[in-house]
């Protein structure tokens, strides 16, 4: 699946929006992306198809998903049915529980064996880095090999000089972070599309003032 298309099915699901919205930051954001709007069968098998897509030419390939409670675990399990079906790739996955369970199988993580293993990171967004950076932390307790992170969208914004906030998270955990389409990717559909000639002046602007092009 190409960016183009990508994008458009963003779009068609409202995981993309534009507008006027307020982010988790406090900043006004003329664009809100919701990875949580995807919510039938044929649209997460479209979402898992798009991340397999970028996954399967990943060299070399990790040897299991991990999907951060709560949107990053039907993105995991998607891409898992993805891989196999459309590439031949098996992979385990596992996801890990808010909070640890002190009964049965016990522990916060779910699924697979990740000790020893190559783990991607499977997700949405990274706003502040956070999340991810709870997640690598929780899979090398668990004697995981982070293999990297894998978002759907890259925004670009800069957060600490000229530096982007997956190039952050890169930089502080020391391993890929990787996204499926970026904000330059939007700029250059939304040129190609003229009915949406307002979105663009905004997002032009915004990407101005807050991002890295």
């Amino acid at each position: 699946m190409v960016a183009g298309e990508f994008l458009e099915f963003l779009l068609r699901e409202n995981v993309l929006r534009f507008g006027d919205f307020v982010l988790k930051s406090g900043r006004r954001s003329p664009y809100f992306f919701d990875l949580g709007a995807v919510s039938s069968g044929a649209a997460l098998d479209c979402l898992g198809t798009a991340y397999a897509a970028r996954i399967s030419a990943m060299t070399p390939l990790p040897d299991m998903l991990f999907g951060p409670a709560y949107k990053g675990i039907p993105i995991a399990v998607a891409t898992s049915v993805a891989l196999a079906r459309d590439h031949g790739i098996n992979l385990d996955i596992a996801f890990d529980r808010k909070e640890a369970k002190e009964h049965g199988e016990g522990g916060r993580l779910v699924g697979g064996p990740v000790d020893g293993r190559r783990t991607l990171i499977v997700d949405d967004v990274v706003t502040d880095g956070k999340a991810k950076v709870d997640a690598y932390r929780l899979l090398r307790d668990a004697g995981a090999e982070v293999a990297g992170v894998l978002v759907a969208l890259d925004r670009r914004e800069r957060v600490d000089g000229d530096e982007t906030g997956m190039q952050s998270l890169a930089r502080r955990l020391g391993v890929p972070v990787l996204s499926i389409v970026t904000l330059d990717d939007l700029v250059a559909y939304l040129q190609h599309d003229g009915g949406k000639p307002e979105s663009l002046e905004t997002i032009l602007r915004y990407r101005s003032l807050y991002c890295v092009s």
